[in-house]
């Protein structure tokens, strides 16, 4: 896997340069969060699920590295046009938490205090809506990409949900923790191999290996979704004739991703893979009208997809899910 722009050695450098993140003093009393404070988690309910968004923060990493195969006007063109700076994307980290029968999911880890300065605000944020860590059933990692599993290890190196079933896709698993794959890559993505088999390996994690359509829990399965990373996944929540997909980095762009669904990342390990996974994504929850979360979207990042004549549209969906 070649993993392009920007490069590994200044990505953590990049947390400074984001822009602080606020809502309005409403929002926020309604999102859970305290006056003064970014949002911390979002409730809502689908069906007989109670699902709650946890923030694990934000980052901010340069736009270079944004729609590596269009045309680098047409996609400053684009960012210009839609009120986004075009020089620095912002991307938030949105966590879904599902509460539906006896099972107790939590979907990604988060990156701890791992990866950037600006993240790893998920435990204090699970405290922030009273949900006790020990309680969790299930852990779903969509992929092994920092943001997603870095904040698995505890200070001691331990997993910090220590009574939870881990779930992984085989095809994931299988990819980090293949033999020598850290003298493989380039040397600035070899911290990345690293921090993946560190992860999976955490001391206290029972890994469950799934393949497309695995049921981690009644109404709760994974699918696969393989570009972004080798073995990516994402998870669908069905309840009371009602589905909702966590996407995962199948789409990491709240306008990009629908709008010009056939440009790819250079954090995407198979581009044209990518664009087919998204393509297929954005017509199921089009036509089957299923709710989407995106991680790395605005605050909560819970929506809709509308079907455009040129492309698709995502259509946040707050108002719909409050009470």
């Amino acid at each position: 896997m070649t993993l392009l722009r920007p490069g590994r050695r200044d990505i953590l450098k990049m947390a400074a340069m984001a822009p602080a993140f606020a809502l309005p003093a409403v929002a926020r009393a309604q999102l859970g969060a305290p006056a003064g404070k970014n949002p911390a988690y979002f409730r809502f309910t689908l069906g007989e699920a109670k699902l709650t968004i946890l923030s694990d923060g934000y980052f901010s990493l340069p736009t270079d590295g944004t729609g590596v195969n269009a045309d680098p006007e047409d996609v400053q063109a684009f960012l210009k046009r839609h009120f986004l700076s075009p020089e620095m994307g912002y991307s938030h980290t949105n966590h879904l938490f599902i509460e539906l029968g006896d099972a107790k999911v939590l979907v990604d880890v988060g990156s701890g205090n791992r990866f950037m300065n600006t993240t790893g605000r998920l435990m204090d944020n699970m405290a922030e809506a009273g949900i006790d860590p020990y309680e969790v059933t299930h852990v779903i990692i969509t992929h092994a990409h920092p943001d997603h599993i870095w904040g698995i290890r505890d200070g001691f190196d331990e997993a910090i949900i220590p009574d939870a079933q881990y779930v992984i896709g085989e095809a994931e698993h299988a990819y980090w923790t293949q033999d020598g794959l850290v003298d493989r890559v380039p040397a600035e993505d070899q911290q990345f191999v690293l921090g993946a088999v560190n992860s999976i390996n955490v001391e206290g994690a029972k890994w469950t290996l799934a393949s497309d359509g695995y049921e981690v829990a009644p109404g709760i399965r994974v699918i696969d979704t393989p570009g972004h990373t080798p073995g990516h996944m994402s998870v669908v929540v069905e309840s009371g004739g009602k589905q909702l997909m966590a996407l995962g980095d199948a789409m990491t762009h709240a306008q990009l991703s629908f709008a010009r669904p056939g440009w790819f990342n250079g954090f995407d390990s198979d581009g044209p893979q990518t664009v087919e996974t998204r393509m297929r994504l954005l017509d199921m929850a089009a036509a089957d009208r299923i709710s989407v979360l995106g991680y790395h979207f605005p605050f909560p990042g819970v929506g809709h997809v509308l079907r455009e004549a040129d492309g698709y549209r995502f259509l946040p969906a707050l108002w719909q899910f409050q009470g």
